[in-house]
C-alpha cells in the first residue's frame, strides 16, 4: 500500500487524471458486465419458469383427459352402444390412455420415482412350444482394465415376443455376466433400448400390429384372434396400449416429415370425411382427414395426413403456417384465405372434366361431349410431357396446350351465352369459367401438375379402411391414425415394404439422435445392415 501511494505521488496532475479515467472506465465496464449477467440470469429464470408452467399445464390437461377416458371406459354410457361400437371404442380408449401415460412420462420422467411404486401384475411366461431364437449381448472386450481375462459367471435372460408375418417366435436376450478374479470388476452388456420399455413386444411385432391396423384395416379385436391362431393370444387391451405408445414415439418423425414437405414450392391438398363417435353423447359426427403432399413433379415422395374435428379452413391455415407456394386443390372455400396471403391457387382440371362427364352421362349432352374432347386433348399433351424436365414441359405446354386451352375458353364463353341460367349445362360451364385462372396455372409453370389426382390417389386408401376406425372416439385417436398412416403411405410411395420400414424404425428410434431423425424418414431410410 505504501509503495503504491509513493508511486502515485510521483505522478503529475495530467497522469493522475488519466489514471482516474481508466479506473472509472474499468469500474463502469465491470458494472455493465455485472448488469448483463443479471439480465441473462433473470431471462434464464423466466424461461425456466415458463417451461415449468407449460409442463405443469400440460400435465394437468393430460391428467384430466385420462380421468375422462377412464370414466368412459368403466362408466355405464357404453351400455347404450352396440357390440361393434363398444369393441372399437374400447380399443381407442386403451390406446389413448397408453399414449397419455407415455406423454406424461416424457414430460416428467422423474415424477414416477416420487410416488409409491405401483404393483405390477406378474407377467405369464411365454408359451414353451413357441420357437426360441437366442440373441446374445456380451461386452466388446472380455479383458479387464487390470489386464486379466474376465470369466463368465452367469447371465440374465429376458424374453421378447416377435412376429414375422405368419410366424410367432420368442427372442431370448442373453446378457452374460463377466467378472475379474483379481480386481472383482463386473462387466455386463446394457439392456437394449426398446420402444415399449420393459415390455415383451419386439419392433417386428409392433410393426405388424400397426401395419395390420392402419394399412390392412384390421381392428385389434380381429388381430387378437389371428395372434391366438399363431400360438399366443394377445389381449386387445394390450395391443391398444402398444398402439398408443407407438403413436407418441413416432410423432416426432411425422413432424420432421411435415417440415421437410413444407420446404417444397408446390403442394397438393384434399380432405375426406370420417365418422367420429363421442362417447359422452353416444352420437357420431362428421370429422375430416386432410391430406397434403408435395407436387406430383417434386422430387419428394411423401404424404402427411392431418385429422381434424371439422372442415373449417383454419385447419388448413394452421397446417401450412407461413408456407408460400402453389397449392393444387379443389374449389373448397377453406383454402381461400391462404390465397389472399401469398399462396397461389392451382386448380384441378379433373374436377372440371368431372362436371362435364356427369352432364354427358345424365343426358348425352353434345356440349358436354365437346368439352370432354377439348379436355382430352389437353391430357394427351400431359401424357407426352410428364417425364420431361420442368423447362421442357413448360415449353411444350406453351406451344401445344395453351392454344388448345384458349380455344376451349372461347368456345365455353360462346356456349354460355346461349344457355339458360340455372340449367345443368350452365352450371358445368360456370364451374370452369369462374375458375379459369386457377385451372390454367399449369400452363405457365412446368412444375405444376394439371390436376389434383396425385393427392386423391393418396387419400383413397382412407376410404377403404374408414369403417374399421369408424368410431374413433377421440381427436387423439384420429390424430394417431393420421400420423401412423402418414409414415406407412410415404413408405409405400418410396417403394418400401411398410412392415420392414416400421420394424427397422421402431428398433432404431429409441437410440436415434434428434439431430439425425431425418435419416429415418421414408424417402431417406436405408435398412439396417444385418
Amino acid at each position: 500500500m505504501v509503495a503504491a501511494l509513493e508511486s502515485l505521488s510521483n505522478l503529475n496532475a495530467e497522469q493522475l487524471r488519466e489514471l482516474a479515467g481508466e479506473l472509472i472506465a474499468k469500474i463502469a465496464q465491470q458494472s455493465q458486465q455485472h448488469e448483463q449477467q443479471i439480465v441473462l440470469r433473470d431471462q434464464a429464470i423466466a424461461s425456466k419458469d415458463r417451461e415449468i408452467l407449460y409442463r405443469q399445464a400440460k400435465i394437468d390437461q393430460l391428467t384430466h383427459e385420462m380421468a375422462v377416458l377412464k370414466r368412459w371406459k368403466f362408466g355405464r354410457s357404453r351400455e347404450q352402444l352396440d357390440a361393434a361400437q363398444v369393441s372399437l371404442l374400447e380399443e381407442t380408449i386403451d390406446a389413448d390412455i397408453a399414449a397419455i401415460e407415455q406423454e406424461l412420462l416424457n414430460l416428467a420422467p422423474a415424477a414416477k420415482t416420487d410416488k409409491e411404486p405401483r404393483q405390477q401384475p406378474k407377467r405369464a411366461a411365454l408359451p414353451a412350444e413357441l420357437p426360441r431364437v437366442e440373441v446374445r449381448h456380451d461386452p466388446d472386450s472380455t479383458t479387464c482394465g487390470c489386464g486379466c481375462q474376465l470369466k463368465r459367471i452367469g447371465e440374465d435372460i429376458s424374453e421378447k415376443l416377435d412376429y414375422t408375418p405368419g410366424v410367432m417366435t420368442v427372442q431370448r436376450h442373453i446378457r452374460g455376466k463377466w467378472a475379474c478374479t483379481q480386481c472383482e470388476t463386473l462387466i455386463q452388456a446394457p439392456v437394449p433400448a426398446q420402444i415399449i420399455d420393459k415390455g415383451i413386444p419386439t419392433s417386428g411385432l409392433l410393426a405388424q400390429v400397426l401395419v395390420a391396423k392402419y394399412s390392412d384395416h384390421l381392428p385389434l379385436y380381429r388381430q387378437e384372434t389371428i395372434f391366438g391362431r399363431s400360438g399366443y393370444a394377445i389381449a386387445r387391451s394390450t395391443l391398444a396400449a402398444w398402439v398408443g405408445a407407438c403413436g407418441v414415439q413416432l410423432q416426432p418423425l411425422v413432424d420432421a416429415l411435415k417440415d421437410t414437405m413444407l420446404q417444397h414450392a408446390v403442394l397438393h391438398a384434399d380432405e375426406t370425411p370420417v365418422a367420429m363417435l363421442k362417447p359422452g353423447n353416444k352420437k357420431t359426427h362428421r370429422a375430416y382427414l386432410w391430406a397434403y403432399a408435395p407436387g406430383a413433379f417434386e422430387n419428394l415422395k411423401a404424404v402427411v395426413y392431418d385429422f381434424c374435428e371439422t372442415r373449417a379452413g383454419e385447419h388448413a391455415r394452421t397446417f401450412l403456417g407461413q408456407w408460400k407456394g402453389s397449392l393444387v386443390c379443389d374449389d373448397f372455400g377453406g383454402y381461400k384465405l391462404g390465397f389472399a396471403h401469398g399462396i397461389t391457387e392451382a386448380g384441378c382440371l379433373a374436377h372440371s372434366r368431372r362436371k362435364f362427364f356427369d352432364l354427358h352421362v345424365s343426358n348425352k349432352s353434345q356440349i358436354a361431349q365437346q368439352a370432354l374432347d377439348y379436355i382430352g386433348q389437353l391430357y394427351a399433351v400431359e401424357r407426352e410431357v410428364k417425364h420431361l424436365h420442368a423447362d421442357e414441359r413448360q415449353q411444350i405446354r406453351q406451344s401445344q396446350s395453351k392454344p388448345l386451352a384458349d380455344a376451349f375458353h372461347q368456345w365455353m364463353v360462346l356456349q354460355r351465352q346461349r344457355i339458360t341460367d340455372g340449367s345443368a349445362t350452365a352450371k358445368a360451364l360456370d364451374y370452369s369459367l369462374k375458375r379459369w385462372t386457377a385451372l390454367t396455372q399449369f400452363l405457365g409453370d412446368g412444375q405444376l401438375p394439371i390436376d389434383n389426382n396425385w393427392i386423391e390417389n393418396q387419400i383413397r386408401p382412407i376410404a377403404i379402411g374408414r369403417n374399421n376406425w369408424l368410431f374413433a372416439g377421440s381427436l387423439r385417436a384420429g390424430q394417431r391414425a393420421a400420423a401412423v398412416m402418414s409414415l406407412i403411405q410415404s413408405a409405400k410411395l418410396n417403394g418400401h415394404d411398410p412392415y420392414a420400414y416400421l420394424k427397422d424404425v421402431l428398433a432404431r428410434l429409441p437410440t436415434q439422435k434428434n439431430s439425425q431423425i431425418e435419416e429415418l424418414l421414408p424417402h431417406r431410410w436405408q435398412p439396417t445392415k444385418s
